[in-house]
Formats: C-alpha cells, sequence, structure tokens
C-alpha cells in the first residue's frame, strides 16, 4: 500500500511538473526607452511601447510540431537626432545638425510561431503601419515629456513623411548544444518590405534555469496548449547574452519613403543608412505560475552614416498567462 502511495504521488508530482505552465493564452506589455540605462541620453530609439496577445494552438500527438503559437500585436518606435531638442544647440533652423532623422513608426500585426520537438522554430510575421506624421510620434513624445517635466521636443517639423508600410518577417532558432546550466541556439531572422528589408545572425547564450525552447520566453512561446515532453524546469530563471550581426538593405525610417518621391515643398530631411550593424543583448528572463518577464539592454552600433554617437536602450517586458 505505501509503495502504491509512493508511486501514485511520484506520478502525481511528475504531472504537475508537465502541466503547471501549460497556459493557452498570454497578454502583456512591452516597455523600450534609453533612459533606464540611466546613461542621461535621449537620443535616436528613444522610445517604444508594444502590447501582445498569444494564444497556443492545438497539434496533434504524432506531428513533430511540440507547440504552435498564434499572436497579435500593435507597437509604436520613435526616434530622434542625438537629441529630441535640437533648439539647444542654437541650430534649430538648419537641419544639418539631424544626425538621424525624427521618425515615428506606428504598426499592428500578427505572428505563427512554429516550435519543434528537436527545439527549433520558425516564427512567421506580418506587420501592416505607417511611418511620419500619422504616427504620432511627436504627440507622444510631447505629452511624455510634459508628464514627466523634460524639456519640450523640438525639430519635429523635419520628421519623415507618411508613408504606409506592409513588412514580412521570419525568424528561425535551433538549439546547438546544453549542458546542465548553460546551452547555446543559433538566432537568425529576415525582414522583407517597404519598410524594413535585411536580415541578421548570431548565437543565443543562456545561464540559468531555462526550458527548452518550444516552451520559453526566449522563442516567445511561453503559452502551450499541452506540454508533450516535460519542461527541464517549474520555473524560468535565467541570464542571456545575444550578440548578432544585422545585414540592413532598407530602413524607412532613416531614408525615408522606399517608393515615395520627396516632396519638394516637404521639410523631411532623411540620411544614409549603415549597411551593416552590431548588436548585443543582455538581458535576465524569469516566469513564475502565471507572469513572465524578460528585461534586458541592448547595444547598438550606428545605424546611420551621420550619427555621431552608438546607442543603446532598456527593454522591459511583462506578460500574464491564463487559460
Amino acid at each position: 500500500m505505501k509503495l502504491k502511495l509512493l508511486i501514485l504521488s511520484a506520478l502525481l508530482f511528475s504531472s504537475i511538473q508537465v502541466f503547471a505552465q501549460s497556459h493557452s493564452n498570454e497578454i502583456g506589455v512591452e516597455t523600450d526607452n534609453d533612459s533606464y540605462l540611466l546613461r542621461g541620453s535621449d537620443r535616436y530609439y528613444t522610445d517604444g511601447i508594444f502590447i501582445y496577445f498569444r494564444h497556443a494552438l492545438a497539434v496533434d500527438s504524432s506531428s513533430k510540431l511540440q507547440n504552435k503559437v498564434l499572436g497579435f500585436e500593435a507597437g509604436q518606435k520613435i526616434f530622434n537626432p542625438q537629441t529630441g531638442n535640437i533648439n539647444v544647440t542654437g541650430y534649430y533652423d538648419d537641419p544639418s545638425y539631424i544626425d538621424r532623422p525624427f521618425a515615428a513608426y506606428l504598426y499592428v500585426g500578427s505572428t505563427l510561431n512554429f516550435l519543434y520537438s528537436d527545439e527549433s522554430n520558425l516564427k512567421l510575421s506580418a506587420q501592416f503601419g505607417i511611418i511620419g506624421p500619422s504616427a504620432y510620434g511627436k504627440q507622444v513624445q510631447t505629452w511624455v515629456h510634459k508628464t514627466l517635466g523634460f524639456y519640450t521636443p523640438a525639430g519635429w517639423e523635419y520628421q519623415i513623411d507618411n508613408n504606409a508600410v506592409l513588412n514580412l518577417s521570419a525568424e528561425y532558432n535551433r538549439l546547438l548544444a546544453r549542458t546542465t546550466g548553460f546551452d547555446v541556439s543559433l538566432s537568425s531572422y529576415g525582414n522583407l518590405g517597404n519598410g524594413f528589408s535585411g536580415a541578421g545572425l548570431g548565437p543565443l547564450f543562456r545561464f540559468g534555469n531555462f526550458n527548452q525552447l518550444f516552451n520559453s520566453v526566449s522563442t516567445q512561446s511561453t503559452v502551450i496548449r499541452k506540454n508533450k515532453k516535460a519542461s527541464l524546469h517549474q520555473h524560468e530563471l535565467f541570464f542571456y547574452y545575444k550578440p548578432q550581426i544585422n545585414y540592413v538593405a532598407y530602413d524607412a525610417t532613416i531614408q525615408g519613403g522606399l517608393f515615395t518621391k520627396h516632396n519638394p515643398n516637404s521639410m523631411e530631411v532623411t540620411s544614409d543608412k549603415e549597411p551593416f550593424i552590431l548588436s548585443n543583448q543582455l538581458g535576465v528572463a524569469f516566469s513564475t505560475s502565471r507572469f513572465v518577464f524578460d528585461i534586458a539592454a541592448i547595444f547598438h552600433s550606428k545605424d546611420d552614416k551621420e550619427m555621431a554617437r552608438v546607442h543603446q536602450w532598456g527593454a522591459i517586458t511583462g506578460l500574464y498567462r491564463f487559460k
């Protein structure tokens, strides 16, 4: 009898381990800002806000798929020159001071993430949005600065003109090696569209208590309909480092509309993008039974040939999982 109770307890405990993270839905917010790194900067990619909803889809038990996640998102990115107030330099009427164009990008999008039992995944995404005054970058930045008692932004009359954007993306990740408390995987992506075109490649190093790539913060797959394999850990808590080389074929927040002729009556200031960008991302990710958090610092080389400095920002993501 005692043996049966021990076996039953063991089975119950293992089932808890397997299904503890089996939440099918999650909703959350990501906020990006260069001020999070406490370096006193307010330049280049200076602010971003994103809202996410993800839903785990059913997967056939005989399929090589371990998980499949459908996502929807909306977001805004804001870009400045080396300051959001070019009037402080005395060159308010001289757009030559703008070393990266004023620009804002507002979009809605959807993703479909296929995650396989061999710990590879393919995430496909599409975004539709607008770059320019209709993306409300000036209004949002002015409101935030006024609310927090910062300086009043000046120079948005030189921002990138309105351009509708349609972009398609594919992201591929694959586990390369793993040992206790450490693994390394390949991370890559490709973008194609009239807003952003290019590709990137690099390793992802994780240290700590992490789960397989088919059910992890690392691949935006913390929701899952049903675990076909036991998770490595009930909760994730790990540090990560992600260096990457990026090739930029086109960036409409720097170069303006791909198919739009420049209006001679416009005050739009465009620039030349750098073809290659080096990025480094350091972060910590952790999850509880319901909540998921990812806190990161991102460091980029110059993405505009005229930029006076490199740039960096912090990113904070919080998600809530539910049935």
